[in-house]
């Protein structure tokens, strides 16, 4: 193989994305035996080997002595040797004092577990998220199929893939079969993606390539071979994992500690060696070096807020408690002060803006006005089918039920169907009613429907389905698209031949009655948590990987403005500095990849105190970048892992109350500080 492809991960699935057969043949040597055993050798050499955030442990003596590290620590070990020698060595027995030296050495003990502890979570969400692609993959090698396990595949192996099948690695498709592929531990979208083999150089993200599938997605349907591109760390969900397993960057409270332990060992530095020079110059008698030396070693304890990390803990064990009782559990205590100095929070939009589900918003005939006789056209689709509900069956049969149709399920029965299949993507019921009058029902993707039906109900009639109704259909559809709704055509027809039923030829000059559009609707306290935060002087900015349509549309509906929206299409080609620039004035971002989302967050972190808010494996990197992370208990393992605080119920409602708590924690520490500091 060549070197020359060898680039950075995103850039090798963009040069293959935009690859012919031709190409790709050349580039991974494609033939119909695959790799022989010297190719796999070679291409394992060359790229690694197919496993995510493998590194070598640190010796655990060695990791718990540098979370002891730290400036405020080395404050504190100096007070503790100076008050051992000032009161246990040079005082006589009877008047020695302990307290100081226990109280001190303590803090140091309780501060240096707990960034320990913090460390080690860390290592356990990414070994949790490397644990779930621990399986087996079909494999082309020397002639034969056969069955490898993921961490031994490599760059240039040519994979089959079935329903149900882990996607091992990043892969380029080079044959597919009506393939869907469920991408949402990446995106966060819940609907399955469908993928195709020819090559594309329109997608400026990887996320956005057609054809290519990734580590940690599945596929839902269809079939397909492909061939690999990235393995290990260089996946994309490999990335996620690396960054799980990396430190944790101070916080903005811990840098101001940081900040703050610094100028006290500078003043100390400075006053200590003048009151002793100045004491022992100034002062006479025959012990007054040492006198001087004593009284130095004094002001350099009294310079010191020895209390402070006493008063830090209480502060924030009080308020653990007090937030808990307010749906707020904290898993790290340090993260409250944070969550009080939080400035702007980002979020996902699905389950925090929205109700994470799908509802039927709208039941139109076609002059675009509200039908109950459409409604109940797709409830009877949907509820006698007999294949599995989809999202979109669901919330039609759910819309009828408070609509009071559910007697129909008494009046028809069902007498044959045409399941859905991604060819045609639509699907068909015959039903009969009780005075044995039959009816073909189909429902499915617009434009399929239009090509379906010779007829539309149009203004009370049925009328031939002319090219002006179809331009006027498709022009309201694609309005209600524009805002992020997905929209499916319903028809109907009553004249069934006998030798049609359960055939395609069935689905032919039916009648459109209307359509129906789906929407992930706002949450009604939305708004109202929204307007509190900003009371507070919190921004909500979204980050999400859904699509800007959608995103847009919510945002305006729970009063963010959303005017500007930035793709992850046009962060790839961003410097940081310009992204910083841009994200400050911008509040939504669209079509993200969790790469992208960690970029944003870190680079608001230079200005901002920031919080992440997320509930899925594509958000446990950014929330572990953030000052604050924060997500709901209903959250996969691995973003629970990566939170410092977790909501039991996902509101922001339920965040305003933490931040309200943070803040008074946060407040009461600073002011300990300045009290401390301007006494000494």
């Amino acid at each position: 193989m060549k070197n020359t492809f060898n680039a950075s991960a995103a850039s090798r699935i963009l040069s293959a994305a935009g690859m012919n057969m031709e190409e790709l043949s050349k580039q991974f040597q494609l033939n119909a035996k695959g790799l022989d055993d010297h190719a796999v050798e070679v291409s394992r050499k060359q790229y690694g080997s197919n496993e995510i955030a493998k590194k070598k442990k640190e010796n655990v003596i060695k990791r718990l002595f540098l979370s002891f590290v730290t400036p405020f620590t080395i404050v504190l070990f100096v007070l503790a040797g100076i008050s051992l020698f000032t009161d246990i060595l040079l005082p006589p027995p009877g008047e020695r004092n302990y307290i100081t030296v226990v109280m001190v050495i303590s803090m140091v003990l309780i501060s240096g577990i707990m960034t320990f502890i913090q460390e080690y979570k860390s290592e356990k969400a990414a070994e949790k998220l490397s644990s779930m692609v621990s399986n087996t993959a079909t494999v082309i090698r020397n002639g034969e199929q056969k069955e490898c396990s993921f961490n031994e595949l490599v760059v240039g192996d040519r994979i089959l893939l079935s329903s149900g099948d882990m996607i091992p690695a990043d892969v380029r498709l080079i044959q597919v079969k009506d393939l869907f592929i469920n991408q949402s531990s990446l995106t966060g979208e819940s609907l399955p993606v469908e993928k195709y083999a020819e090559s594309s150089s329109d997608s400026k993200a990887p996320l956005e390539c057609r054809n290519m599938a990734f580590m940690g997605s599945n596929v839902v349907s269809g079939s397909g071979q492909a061939v690999i591109i990235c393995t290990g760390r260089d996946t994309m969900f490999g990335s996620i994992a690396e960054k799980l397993s990396e430190k944790k960057e101070d916080t903005s409270f811990d840098i101001g500690i940081n900040k703050v332990s610094w100028m006290l060992i500078k003043f100390i530095l400075v006053m200590a060696p003048a009151v002793f020079l100045i004491n022992g110059l100034f002062k006479s008698g025959d012990n007054r070096w040492l006198n001087a030396l004593l009284f130095a070693l004094s002001v350099a304890v009294g310079l010191t807020p020895e209390m402070l990390p006493m008063i830090v803990s209480a502060n924030l064990a009080k308020s653990a408690v007090v937030m808990s009782k307010k749906k707020v559990i904290i898993k790290n205590l340090g993260a409250i002060q944070n969550l009080g100095a939080m400035d702007i929070l980002c979020t996902d939009k699905t389950g925090t803006l929205t109700e994470d589900h799908i509802a039927l918003e709208f039941h139109c005939n076609i002059m675009g006005e509200e039908d109950i006789r459409v409604l109940k056209h797709a409830f009877l689709n949907s509820y006698f089918q007999t294949g599995l509900k989809n999202l979109m069956d669901l919330a039609i049969i759910r819309h009828a039920d408070e609509d009071e149709l559910k007697e129909l399920r008494d009046k028809y029965r069902i007498v044959d169907e045409i399941p859905f299949d991604f060819n045609r993507r639509r699907m068909s019921v015959i039903v009969e009613d009780q005075t044995g009058k039959e009816q073909l029902i189909t429902k499915g993707a617009i434009e399929e429907m239009i090509g379906v039906c010779a007829y539309a109900e149009y203004e009370g009639q049925v009328k031939p389905l002319t090219e002006d109704m179809k331009k006027v259909i498709l022009k309201r559809v694609n309005e209600y698209n524009a805002k992020g709704f997905r929209v499916l055509g319903i028809a109907h027809k009553t004249a069934v031949q006998e030798k049609d039923k359960a055939e395609l030829t069935a689905e032919k000059e039916m009648v459109l009655i209307g359509y129906l559009a789906f929407f992930d609707p706002p949450k009604a306290t939305a708004r109202g948590a929204i307007n509190k935060l900003h009371e507070y002087g919190v921004k909500v900015k979204i980050l999400t990987g859904d699509n800007d349509a959608a995103s847009q549309h919510v945002c305006q509906e729970v009063g963010i403005p959303a005017e500007k929206i930035l793709l992850g299409s046009d962060i790839e080609t961003m410097s940081d500095e310009e992204l910083s620039e841009r994200t400050e004035g911008i509040n939504v971002f669209a079509k993200l990849s969790p790469d992208q989302k960690t970029r944003i967050v870190s680079v608001l972190r230079k200005k901002h105190t920031v919080g992440f808010m997320g509930d899925g494996i594509n958000d446990a990197s950014a929330m572990k970048a953030a000052d604050v992370g924060i997500s709901v208990d209903s959250a996969v393992d691995i973003a629970k892992e990566s939170a410092d605080i977790i909501l039991t119920e996902k509101d922001l409602n339920v965040l305003e109350n933490g931040l309200v708590e943070g803040r008074r924690t946060y407040a009461n520490t600073i002011k300990y500080i300045k009290i401390t500091a301007s006494s000494n």
